[in-house]
This record gives C-alpha cells, sequence and structure tokens, in this order.
C-alpha cells in the first residue's frame, strides 16, 4: 500500500481522475457511501480471457500440470473461432464486475476486445517447440503488436516454447518496448524437464510426437539463466512462480524489471507446495495477483484472491496483499494512474463494508466482505 489508511475520509472525483482526498467533514454535495472503506480498482495481472466459458475448471483438484494441459488441449481442440470470442467478452464482463480496472491477458491472435470498459495488456502467445510452429506464432504475435497498441510479448513456458523462440520474443520486446509475459517455475516437473530431460513432460511431449533431444535438458542453470534472460526485456512479468528457490529468488532480486504474479487459488487447486511469495516479498521483489483462467479457477474474481490471501497466509502483511492486487499489477503493466488512491489517479475504484475502527478490524472485514466497483 503506497499509504496508512485514512478514517473518515472523503474523496472528490472529477471525470474519470481523482482531484481531491481529505479526512473530516466531507462537502454538503458529497455522496455518503455508508460504513466503507474506499480502494482502488483492482488490477488482474494475469488471465487467459479465452477460456472464460468454462463453467468449472478442467480436471480434478490436485492433477498434474502436465496431464492437465494434455485435458485443457482436448477440451479446446474443437473451439471455434466465434465461441472464442465470446468466452473473451463474456471473461471481460465479468471482470468489469468485480471491479478489475486493468489486466494483462494471454492472447492467441487474431482477436478483438469490444467495448473500452476496462484496459488492458493484450499479450499475444508465442509457442512451440518445433522451429516452424514457433515462427508461424511469432509472426502472428509480431503481426498484431504492429496493429494493437495494447498488446505485448508472451513466450508460453520453458516445456513448450523453444530457447530460440524465447529469445526471439525478448528480442522484440526490446525492439518494441513494450512487456513480456511467461509462465515460469510453474510446476517441480517443469524444474525436472529443464535440469534432466525426464519426468511427466518429457513423457508428455514424447506422447505428442514433438520432443527433440536437443531441446532438453538446457544446459547451465536452466530457470537462473532464464531469469536473467527475460530482465533484458523492458518489463518482464513471471508468471506462477511456485518453484522457485532461493537461488532463483535471488536472481529475480536482482533486476528492478521484473515482477512475480501469483495465482493464489489456482496454486491451491494444483495442490503444490507452500508458495514462496513471502520469501519474495522479503527479497523486495515485486508481487503481483493473477486470476488464471477459469480453466483452473472457479471464477475471474481477483478480490477472491485477496481474501483467499488475508484468510490463509497470514505471514504476509495484509497491506501487502492489498498492494499486490493493485498498485504492483498496475506497475507492472506499465499503468501508473491506476491500482492507487491518489490525486490524479484513475477515478476507479471500489468500496468494501467495514466499520472497523483499527487496521486489525479493517483488514478482518476485507477478507470476509465484497468488493463492490461504484462509477464516479
Amino acid at each position: 500500500m503506497i499509504s496508512e489508511p485514512i478514517q473518515g475520509g472523503w474523496v472528490r472525483l472529477q471525470g474519470n481522475r481523482v482531484v481531491e482526498i481529505a479526512a473530516g467533514k466531507p462537502p454538503e454535495c458529497a455522496t455518503d457511501l455508508g460504513d466503507v472503506a474506499i480502494l482502488p480498482g483492482l488490477v488482474n495481472a494475469h488471465t487467459h480471457l479465452e477460456f472464460s466459458d468454462c463453467a468449472q475448471p478442467i480436471g480434478q483438484p490436485g492433477v498434474p500440470l502436465a496431464q492437465w494441459i494434455g485435458q485443457v488441449i482436448a477440451a479446446r481442440s474443437a473451439t471455434t473461432t466465434q465461441a472464442r470470442q465470446q468466452a473473451i467478452q463474456a471473461g471481460l464482463a465479468e471482470s468489469v464486475a468485480a471491479g478489475v480496472c486493468l489486466m494483462g491477458d494471454i492472447a492467441t491472435p487474431p482477436i478483438r476486445y469490444d467495448g473500452d470498459t476496462i484496459d488492458l495488456v493484450s499479450f499475444a502467445e508465442v509457442v512451440g517447440l518445433g522451429e516452424s510452429r514457433w515462427r508461424e506464432r511469432l509472426q502472428s504475435a509480431t503481426d498484431y503488436n504492429k496493429s494493437f497498441e495494447k498488446a505485448a510479448w508472451s513466450p508460453h513456458a520453458p516445456y513448450s516454447t523453444s530457447t530460440a523462440a524465447i529469445d526471439a520474443c525478448v528480442q522484440r520486446a526490446k525492439t518494441s518496448g513494450r512487456p513480456l509475459s511467461m509462465h515460469v517455475a510453474e510446476s517441480p516437473a517443469e524444474r525436472e524437464l529443464l535440469c534432466s530431460g525426464t519426468g511427466p513432460f518429457a513423457t508428455a511431449l514424447r506422447s505428442i510426437g514433438v520432443w527433440q533431444d536437443d531441446l532438453f535438458p538446457w544446459p547451465g542453470d536452466p530457470l537462473v539463466d532464464l531469469i536473467d534472460q527475460l530482465a533484458e526485456s523492458p518489463h518482464a512479468l513471471l508468471i506462477h512462480g511456485n518453484d522457485l528457490r532461493s537461488k532463483e529468488i535471488s536472481a529475480i532480486a536482482q533486476h528492478a524489471n521484473l515482477t512475480v504474479v501469483y495465482c493464489p487459488r489456482t496454486h491451491a487447486f494444483f495442490g503444490y507446495d507452500r508458495h514462496p511469495v513471502a520469501d519474495m516479498i522479503r527479497a523486495g521483489i515485486p508481487v503481483a495477483l493473477g486470476t488464471d483462467s477459469r480453466a483452473s479457477n472457479p471464477d475471474l474474481n481477483l478480490w477472491s484472491e485477496v481474501q483467499f490471501l488475508l484468510q490463509h497466509r497470514m505471514d504476509i502483511d495484509p497491506g501487502a496483499v492489498i498492494g499486490m492486487a493493485t498498485v504492483a499489477g498496475a506497475n507492472a503493466l506499465g499503468r501508473r494512474d491506476v491500482g492507487r488512491l491518489v490525486v490524479g489517479g484513475s477515478a476507479s475504484l471500489g468500496v468494501v463494508t467495514t466499520e472497523a475502527a483499527d487496521r486489525q478490524a479493517l483488514y478482518r472485514d476485507l477478507a470476509q466482505h465484497a468488493y463492490r466497483p461504484f462509477a464516479s
């Protein structure tokens, strides 16, 4: 959080901007919102809107990641472009209703976002281990970045994207000045593939006929080297980080342009060991929150991610959790006027019911009550 909570405070809005913040007696023209905490608009730093038509997560809780990816591919194999577009619009509407004012979406071009109710960065996904495949996706992402000012770059993951493709995305991010997003240290199986060339991902890649002996294992210290490589981009979002260890956390902390995006309920769905988010915060690493997609999460309500942490991670300062859902994501996505309640900032705000007289009671109320956006 940028500053301490203001008790008995009020804000003045003009158009889509905050123009005054004060405490005490409000102007006579003020609208009384009742006993509430006023908070910035929420920032969902990582989602996949194209899966927003999933009525429930794909697979069973605790499913191994490599197996789950196969289930997702099977479930989506017959999806049409029209159905994908409808899912994206449904996800946008759900996000707006939940108070999200900015998001980072992983996109498979060509797509479009109808309406202007929410700001976003659309990370064009590049995937492929074989050269012809990843070059095709890279060209699609390049065309998309040229045609859409809110587009950016996303090499999918180390287990699905060749090192040459990752490097090509980093170079294009540098040239374009746009951010990059990549799934990193998503599961222990990813580490096994990169370090040993074995495990569930190796088995899965062989089963679908895309295994190449020269792709895995990676030489050197794979995850540390990947972190340093991604840091060459203007700003990189490292998605999940479920399996990051101390040396990798130390490597991330050396780069001010890296943000880890933690998806708490998706992490819980897969049943991974305790997330090292507290270690990251202690190391000074910016950590933002994401919902991931409805393929691994029951909804796109970012406030539910906040409440999950407030209820389950008592080792994290509650104020830091609020910052993860607001300012950290905004900074990672390059938006300095949202995710914070400041004069000159965005008027996209929300409220949570509370009669708290102190911080402890306030955070207890935030953990229990819904976040409600309100229009300026």
